[in-house]
């Protein structure tokens, strides 16, 4: 089926973007005190009925992104590692039913060391995933424990043995600026982590997020900003040794293993969302739309019956462009061509020369007029260089 073009008016891109879907599937196995996805600890897991309002929720968006091919799929969580490789293989069914899904289109389970075994990376692989993402975080027992995660040291180790034996591409988190962390242990998670040969790598500080446990009270013994930025850099020269290339801000790859579902994001391209809570973001030839679904599975699920699962929707405006395209693109180490502004956005780039000129004179975005591209003290200062960019 031809990829739709979209002849656009203001603020709607003349051609569509690439389209992602995203699956959220919400479930976990216990909340941890970091985190602030929208993300459920599961009592019952209503595995087969929440399959049933994924796909009625995709049909439903047929409409939307008619004739336009499906790049990558991402299922997200949660823990979607939780579902069966059936139930993975039945949603997968579907998408290619309702879909044209692209050959080769790039397709990835997020996955907990401590709810995977062999037999649950076969199904999922026979099931046409074939990429995981793997929330290791850590391989020190004490940070896992401090982190309120489900696995241990060993269990991460063998989850990221068989992601690797099953998988080509397979990504493993990890975490650093944990409670009691010291330099040197920052750097042996890292060294752990290299033993398994991970195409990709991504090493993400812990934030306190508000609303979350750590938000409320912080746990005791952080590092301060001094160390956190000493692990960060450390870190960076560490998986640049062993091969890997600094793409993103948290994001470190070996050529040809970049994630082509978050570069999509990167390069503000399209997604649909299903799912509870999952948000989308679709162009139109005149409009640029951000949807949300309904929150709660339960409230979803319900939701969905009813034809009224989309909670929130949003168009944005010409105001709103240039920071929504720059919150994308600036995370990305080499940036993004100059043109792909206006590409992506239906604007011509002169409707953020102040901010472009104010970033280059401050020194967080390079000179080259053909290039959006942060600098390497940009890359640091990164909410810095964007808030340039707020409405």
């Amino acid at each position: 089926m031809a990829e739709s073009v979209v002849r656009g008016l203001d603020g709607g891109p003349r051609v569509p973007p690439p389209l992602s879907l995203y699956i959220h599937l919400p479930w976990c196995v216990r909340k941890c005190p970091y985190c602030d996805f929208n993300s459920h600890a599961a009592q019952s897991l209503p595995e087969a009925a929440y399959i049933d309002a994924l796909l009625a929720d995709l049909e439903r968006a047929l409409p939307d992104i008619w004739g336009r091919k499906v790049h990558t799929v991402f299922f997200g969580g949660g823990t979607p590692s939780l579902f069966s490789p059936d139930g993975i293989d039945r949603i997968l069914t579907g998408v290619r039913a309702l879909t044209p899904l692209a050959p080769g289109a790039e397709i990835t389970l997020e996955a907990n060391p401590g709810t995977v075994e062999t037999a649950k990376f076969k199904g999922f692989r026979a099931a046409g995933v074939n990429r995981v993402s793997l929330g290791v975080q850590s391989f020190d027992a004490r940070h896992l424990q401090a982190l309120g995660r489900i696995h241990d040291a060993a269990e991460a180790a063998r989850a990221a043995e068989l992601a690797a034996t099953h998988f080509e591409t397979f990504n493993l988190d990890l975490m650093f600026a944990l409670p009691g962390q010291t330099l040197a242990q920052a750097l042996a998670d890292v060294e752990a982590a290299l033993a398994f040969a991970p195409p990709h790598l991504s090493a993400y500080h812990l934030t306190l997020e508000p609303n979350t446990p750590f938000g409320h009270t912080a746990p005791a013994g952080l590092p301060d900003e001094d160390l956190a930025a000493d692990m960060q850099l450390a870190i960076e020269e560490r998986l640049g040794a062993a091969g890997l290339q600094h793409y993103e801000t948290s994001a470190y790859a070996r050529p040809g293993h970049r994630s082509r579902h978050n570069l999509n994001y990167w390069q503000f391209g399209d997604y649909l969302g299903i799912g509870a809570g999952a948000h989308s973001k679709l162009s139109f030839h005149d409009r640029i739309v951000r949807e949300m679904r309904t929150k709660h599975p339960q409230q979803y699920m319900e939701a969905v019956k009813a034809g009224a699962h989309v909670a929130d929707t949003r168009m944005l405006t010409r105001g709103d462009l240039p920071f929504e395209f720059m919150m994308n693109a600036l995370r990305l180490t080499e940036g993004v061509p100059a043109a792909l502004f206006e590409t992506r956005t239906g604007l011509p780039l002169p409707a953020c020369r102040s901010a472009l000129d104010r970033a280059r004179a401050q020194g967080l975005l390079e000179p080259d007029p053909t290039q959006l591209k942060p600098t390497r003290r940009g890359q640091h200062f990164l909410n810095d260089l964007l808030e340039l960019f707020l409405p």
